[in-house]
């Protein structure tokens, strides 16, 4: 039985739902976004809430019943609210600026990273040392927050890098004499 998947998604106002089958489709104020489901889990729509049910006892079915739950709800909380990722940077002379439609770091290379912004995706830039990442599509946004922080993870030794707003990052002592 899945804790997850047994809890409705409650549709928020502003945003219509539209179930085809297998995909679910929602548009609100941040867009529109669709998923399609696998076909071990049934969806329907009832009083304001998406429901998503097994269709039958398989393992498989109990498994994707609360993975498919979850699509479902980072879809409509999406496209009402959207989902943000912060970044800071730390490192001397690190940091970051926006150029239209592209991203330039410099993190300590000879030379400036051009990071390209994604569709859909909108990236702020309050300080040379703060980058937020905000979109409606959870996936595309946690994945160009991984992308930035690959470019420098942070380093244990002195701590300098790209890491997530509040990621505790592990120091190492470093050589004695």
């Amino acid at each position: 039985m899945s804790r997850v998947g047994k809890h409705p998604v409650p549709i928020p106002d502003g945003v219509t739902v539209n179930i085809a089958g297998q995909e679910v489709s929602a548009k609100g104020k941040l867009g529109e976004l669709k998923v399609v489901l696998v076909d071990e889990v049934e969806v329907a729509l009832a009083d304001d809430a998406i429901t998503v049910l097994p269709r039958d006892d398989s393992r498989r079915a109990q498994i994707m019943w609360g993975m498919s739950r979850t699509l479902v709800s980072n879809v409509v909380t999406g496209v009402a609210n959207g989902f943000t990722k912060k970044l800071e940077i730390q490192g001397v002379g690190y940091r970051a600026q926006l150029d239209g439609k592209t991203l330039v770091l410099q993190l300590g290379y000879s030379h400036d990273i051009k990071f390209p912004i994604p569709e859909g995706i909108t990236i702020k830039c309050e300080r040379p040392t703060a980058i937020e990442i905000s979109g409606a599509d959870r996936q595309r946004v946690g994945q160009a927050a991984a992308e930035i922080r690959a470019f420098r993870p942070p380093e244990p030794f002195k701590g300098k890098g790209v890491r997530y707003e509040g990621e505790y990052v592990r120091r190492k002592e470093g050589k004695k004499k």
